[in-house]
């Protein structure tokens, strides 16, 4: 018995000395650093994280930075934050989730970080446009941001003497022009659902306010009213894309229009990648998507893909801070913005890439809205509602859709739409 006893006394010691020297090495096996950890949802970009993160920690004798790309990232994130697992900062996007997170109190106010001042004005301003209610302070610092509208094929446009289009009109008769040379204008690949957001939120950034959301939750407007243009335009897109657009996906889309089956194809500069793996010498350039009878209507669509987040908890602020220094630094947005094809947010001389071209203006210019659906709740499901509503050749299917359309963002916004109420009449 006394044998038993000393036996499990050693191992018990055993196992507490081996838990003072795992806490010690920290998470990052780097003994006597402070250890930052960093969770961001991007993991098609965990190359250029990778060599950040490298370049951080050879640099940094006294702070050990370990950064996280993980699948499902937002999943794993909202299961730590139940579980009170804090990273020190998450690198999310500028949408519904993170309004989701601030609503909850989840991240510290970074006012007093000295590089808030160098980002773009007009991505400070998306954030606040991303509260639900007013909140002071700046708990978001943007990082980079993509872009969509339509990207063409540059040598068909040159070899057939095609100008860009600046209105809706003109982009309509260069459609028919397109069209009777035998070429499809614009390809689709509505099977994945969420590729109908595309051309919706370009068409809403020059159709409908940027505050378009934030007004109904108000009182003070209806989808119905705001959206009804965009409804319209948007099935009008139908008359020139490939027959049955809703049996191929987006692979199908990008590959089709990268093989030069269509001239224009309505998406994001994110897809560029997944183009050019299928054509690498394809000579691809982008313009703002024309939405209405005047050039200076156009707006381009364009919001905070990534954006960096302190979390309220963490206990190593200072070294957080430096973190940001790093990841801020100009030569560091470049390793970035080269592996994505990205936007910077921050102010600076940068290097974009060529498809961004016929858009340059309107970044320098700051003339960009966010993307509408940054503010529709995943739970309403709107690319799958505006499938349904372009595959409904119905009389009245633009009245069902934007009547459902206010009717379930009544439905999945109550409790917001009754804390606005709230706040209106307490500021009255």
């Amino acid at each position: 018995m006394k044998k038993t006893k000393l036996l499990f006394s050693l191992l018990l010691v055993i196992a507490m000395m081996s838990s003072v020297m795992l806490s010690g090495c920290g998470s990052g096996g780097e003994s006597g650093k402070i250890e930052i950890e960093l969770v961001q949802y991007k993991p098609e970009a965990v190359a250029a994280f990778e060599k950040i993160e490298e370049g951080f920690n050879s640099t940094h004798d006294d702070i050990h930075l370990t950064i996280q790309s993980p699948n499902e990232a937002m999943t794993i994130l909202k299961t730590r934050f139940i579980r009170e697992d804090y990273p020190d900062i998450v690198g999310i996007g500028g949408d519904i989730n993170y309004s989701n997170f601030l609503d909850a109190g989840m991240f510290m106010d970074i006012s007093d970080y000295d590089g808030v001042d160098e980002i773009k004005q007009v991505y400070m301003d998306m954030e606040d446009e991303l509260e639900f209610i007013p909140t002071d302070g700046v708990y978001a610092l943007p990082y980079v941001a993509n872009a969509a509208g339509i990207l063409y094929n540059k040598d068909m446009f040159e070899e057939n003497g095609w100008q860009i289009p600046t209105t809706w009109n003109e982009f309509t008769e260069l459609c028919e022009t397109i069209q009777d040379k035998g070429i499809y204008p614009l390809y689709f690949g509505f099977k994945d659902t969420w590729t109908c957001l595309a051309p919706w939120n370009a068409l809403a950034v020059g159709l409908a306010p940027s505050d378009t959301c934030a007004r109904v939750n108000a009182g003070e407007t209806t989808f119905s009213k705001e959206y009804a243009e965009v409804a319209d335009k948007i099935k009008v897109l139908l008359d020139y894309c490939e027959p049955n657009p809703f049996a191929y996906a987006y692979n199908d889309a990008c590959t089709a229009f990268a093989r030069g089956q269509a001239a224009m194809y309505p998406i994001g500069s994110y897809a560029v990648p997944q183009i050019k793996s299928v054509n690498p010498d394809m000579n691809i350039d982008s313009f703002v998507f024309p939405t209405g009878d005047n050039e200076s209507d156009n707006v381009l669509n364009s919001g905070v893909d990534l954006q960096f987040c302190v979390m309220k908890n963490t206990e190593n602020k200072e070294a957080v801070y430096e973190v940001l220094r790093y990841l801020y630094d100009d030569e560091t947005i470049q390793i970035y913005l080269d592996d994505q094809n990205a936007i910077p947010c921050k102010e600076g001389d940068f290097e974009l890439p060529s498809m961004l071209d016929g858009m340059s203006e309107y970044i320098e210019e700051g003339k960009m809205a966010d993307f509408q659906d940054h503010h529709y709740p995943s739970e309403m499901s709107v690319d799958a509602m505006i499938q349904t509503y372009l595959l409904d050749t119905s009389d009245d299917a633009a009245e069902t859709f934007l009547k459902r359309f206010d009717d379930d963002w009544a439905r999945y916004n109550r409790d917001l739409i009754e804390k606005v109420k709230q706040y209106e009449e307490g500021n009255k």
